[in-house]
Formats: structure tokens, C-alpha cells, sequence
């Protein structure tokens, strides 16, 4: 009697088992869970856990980039550029807000990890607190000088006297801008990425709904032009921090503030203050070479400093999914070190960084294929196509480093280790960057395309001194 051949009936189950398990992750990763402890299990997982919803927000964060420069394209030139001018400034801003969010994001999941979350919440308010009072003055001082500031930005007469308004309220409503980073870097650090992913998605659909409505003047709301877009984003984002606020009363998540929280801890504040003070200063150090760039390219004309804004706008739409890769990173960091296991935090920055390679090294190669597509789809003026192609394939090129560059800098943050990315900040954009920029732009000649290989040189260059610091593991020995 001949054998009969055994039917592998669990190979079925198998497969049915296998996507189970990956449909129960991706549910679990955005409906979010206060039980899951990212100190515990599978490496792998926690980063899936943590970065699907960081990568979901930043998605609808850079589709949101998208759909505002897009429809401000359609006013000419002069807006577009007025948009790129104040995002120059506004950089400024991202800083001091990054920098408390840094800041909070360690402490938070410091605390998390050493399972306190008593103090993660006194930390969350002391954060709130100092934000806001970043926030008020900045917000002043920039709408009163909004005029000025877009003159000394290499503005026109023409561009100052349309764009002014849209700056005034950027500038002026900063503090919407700095809640929602800080209080969504709360949550991240927690560990409750689900919630970030909700508050973001919910302004910025907010911010796409109404930036046509208040830029053309569809139906009842008033024809502003660019200014309308100015509008609508802080009105999105405004509801946005109403609604961040009204979860960390409510207990949605691991951090829940009472009203016992409500008060000023001087001790926590300043360590916290002495925190985030190194991470503005680095990050400051990054955004601020931003400002040198658009200097030098505003000296090649209104088309070239649009193209660079188009370009810079569609490369976002990569570059934020990735920041979600690496808020997952420093998040792991955190929690593990406070949970007292340092090489499982190292293990966990190596594998975010290979799936950020995988990620944009096939955007990379997507934006220097269609590059003239994704331009044309913002603009048909054929001065600024040649601008914006440039610079989207230039910077393309250095997407491979960007991938590791950003996962080890947030692994630095998220381990309290702020002095390394600063003063690799420094070397890299001020010392390298912007020489290296004005000399390929204007000394030899090269124009705003000496610019965009600039960006390249200095980010390659970031990621691989990063990578040789991160090596030395001397970031496991910081505390928070």
C-alpha cells in the first residue's frame, strides 16, 4: 500500500493566521490601547505599533502642506512666494516649539517607562506652561513687524503690500502652533500615537475644508486671497488644540491631567526649561540655516524662490511620514531607558531606521522619475517648472542618508541627549551648509541648483556623522 501524501492543512491556517495578526496590529495601532506596554515583546511590533499612527498623522500633515500650496499656486507668484518667505520665519518658531516638544516627549516617556505617570502628567502641564509663555510674545512681536520682516526677507514692494496680512496672522497665532506640537509630542511620548493621529487629521481636514473657502471666497465666507489661507490654518489648528486639551481632561489616553496638576512646579519647570533649551538652540541651529537658503535664492527672482517653495513643499509630503518613523523611535528610546533596558532602546533605532530606508528610498526614486508631473501639477508658469524640477530631484538624491539621519537624531532627543544633534547642527548647516550654498550659487556661478546640491551634501553629511556618535552609545548614559 503506497503512502499517502500528508495535505498540509496548516499552511491555510497559516496564512489566515498571519494576516490576523497583521489586520489585529494595524486595528490596534489606530484605534491606540492604554495596556500595551512598548518595553515589553517584540521589538518590531512596538515600532509598527507606534509608527503607523505617527507616520498617518505626518501623512495628513504633508497632504495638508500640499493642498495649501496648491491652491495658493493659483494666485501668482507673488503668494507662493509669500507663503515661502513666512515658512522661512515661521522655522523659527517650529523651533521653540520642537524644542519644548522634545523636551516634553523625553521627560513623558522617561516617566511612562518607569511606570510613574503621576509625574509624566505634572511634567505635561509644566511643558503646556512654558509653550504658552514662548508663545505670547513671539505672537506679538511678529504681527506688529510682519510688513518689515517680509521686506527684510528680500520681499517686493508688491509682495509686501499683498502678503503682509497672511504673515501678521501666522506669525501672530503662533500659539496654536506651538499647543499642537507640544501637547501631540505628550501623547507620543506616552506612547498614545492613536490620539496624536486623531487631533492631527482632525485640524488639518479642518485646515483643507476652509483654505479654498477663505482664499476665493466660496459661498458665504469672504474672498481674502492669500491671507485666507492664513486663516483657515489657524482656525484648524486652533480647534485642533481645543480638542488635545479636552482629551487630557477627559482621560483618554496615559497621561490625564486634574485638576491637583494645575499648578507651577519650579524643579520640574526648570529642568525642563534647561531641556528644551538645548533642543531649541539645536534645532534653531537646523531651521534657521532655512532662512540663509531663502536669502540666497530670493537674489535669483520671485520664480526661482517659488520653484524652491514648490519643490520644498512636495518633498515634504515624503519627509513628514518619516518624522513619524522617527517620533516611534525616540518614543522607544525613552520608554526603554527609563524602563532601564538601553540596548533594546538601540535595537529599536536600528530597525526604524532600515524601514525610514526602505520608505523614502522608494519616494526618492519616485520624485526623481516624475519630478516635471509633480511640478506642473502646482504651476504652469515656465519660468518657475525649471526651479521646482531642480530642486525636487537635487534633494531627492540624499534621500537614502535622510532615511537614518532623521531616526538618529530623534533617538538622541528621545534619550535627553540634546547636546549631540546640536552641535552636529552647527558644523552641518552653518559651517558646511550655507558656505557651500552661497559659493556653488554665486561664486561659481551655479544659481539656485548650487543651492538644492547644498541640501544634499549637508544632510548626507549629517547622517553619517550621527551614525558614528549614535555607535558610541554615550546618549544611554543621560538622565531626565
Amino acid at each position: 500500500m503506497e503512502d499517502t501524501p500528508v495535505t498540509p492543512t496548516v499552511s491555510p491556517r497559516a496564512g489566515g493566521g498571519r494576516i490576523s495578526r497583521v489586520w489585529a496590529t494595524l486595528r490596534e495601532a489606530v484605534r491606540g490601547s492604554q495596556h500595551r506596554d512598548y518595553t515589553e515583546g517584540p521589538i518590531g511590533r512596538a515600532v509598527i505599533l507606534l509608527a503607523i499612527p505617527m507616520v498617518a498623522e505626518m501623512v495628513m500633515e504633508s497632504v495638508f502642506a500640499i493642498a495649501d500650496i496648491f491652491w495658493v499656486s493659483k494666485l501668482g507668484a507673488d503668494s507662493v512666494a509669500t507663503v515661502g518667505i513666512t515658512e522661512s520665519m515661521l522655522a523659527l518658531i517650529y523651533a521653540v516649539a520642537i524644542g519644548v516638544s522634545i523636551s516634553a516627549t523625553a521627560t513623558v516617556a522617561r516617566r511612562i517607562g518607569e511606570k510613574d505617570p503621576e509625574h509624566a502628567a505634572t511634567a505635561a502641564v509644566q511643558a503646556i506652561a512654558l509653550g504658552i509663555s514662548l508663545a505670547v510674545p513671539i505672537g506679538i512681536a511678529g504681527a506688529l513687524l510682519a510688513p518689515r520682516l517680509l521686506a527684510f526677507m528680500g520681499g517686493s514692494p508688491s509682495l509686501v503690500a499683498t502678503g503682509w496680512r497672511y504673515t501678521a496672522i501666522m506669525l501672530g497665532g503662533n500659539v496654536v502652533i506651538m499647543l499642537l506640537f507640544l501637547i501631540n509630542a505628550i501623547f507620543r511620548g506616552a506612547g498614545d500615537a492613536a490620539i496624536a493621529m486623531r487631533v492631527l487629521w482632525f485640524a488639518n481636514i479642518l485646515n483643507i475644508v476652509l483654505g479654498p473657502c477663505f482664499i476665493f471666497g466660496i459661498g458665504p465666507f469672504p474672498k481674502l486671497g492669500v491671507t485666507g489661507a492664513a486663516v483657515a490654518t489657524t482656525i484648524g489648528r486652533g480647534s485642533g488644540v481645543l480638542y488635545q486639551l479636552w482629551t487630557l481632561r477627559r482621560g483618554r489616553g496615559r497621561v490625564v491631567i486634574e485638576r491637583r496638576h494645575l499648578r507651577l512646579e519650579p524643579a520640574v519647570m526648570l529642568r525642563m526649561l534647561r531641556l528644551s533649551g538645548n533642543a531649541m538652540f539645536q534645532i534653531l541651529i537646523g531651521t534657521a540655516s532655512w532662512i540663509g537658503l531663502v536669502r540666497i535664492i530670493s537674489r535669483f527672482g520671485s520664480a526661482a524662490l517659488a520653484g524652491y517653495t514648490i519643490g520644498i513643499r512636495i518633498i515634504v509630503f515624503a519627509l513628514l511620514p518619516s518624522w513619524g518613523m522617527s517620533n516611534a523611535a525616540a518614543t522607544l528610546v525613552g520608554q526603554n531607558l527609563g524602563a532601564g533596558k538601553p540596548e533594546r532602546a538601540e535595537r529599536s533605532v536600528w530597525i526604524a531606521g532600515f524601514y525610514n530606508m526602505i520608505f523614502l528610498g522608494v519616494v526618492g526614486l519616485l520624485f526623481v522619475a516624475g519630478a516635471p508631473v509633480l511640478i506642473r501639477f502646482f504651476t504652469s508658469d515656465p519660468a518657475v517648472i525649471p526651479y521646482g524640477v531642480a530642486c525636487l530631484r537635487y534633494v531627492s538624491y540624499g534621500f537614502l542618508f535622510y532615511a537614518y539621519g532623521m531616526v538618529l537624531t530623534q533617538a538622541f532627543n528621545g534619550a535627553g541627549d540634546t547636546w549631540t544633534p546640536t552641535w552636529l547642527n552647527l558644523f552641518v548647516f552653518w559651517l558646511w551648509e550655507i558656505p557651500l550654498a552661497y559659493l556653488l550659487a554665486n561664486v561659481l556661478g551655479w544659481g539656485p541648483r548650487g543651492v538644492f546640491v547644498a541640501i544634499t551634501v549637508a544632510f548626507s553629511t549629517l547622517a553619517v556623522a550621527s551614525a558614528a556618535l549614535f555607535r558610541r552609545g554615550r546618549w544611554k548614559l543621560k538622565k531626565v
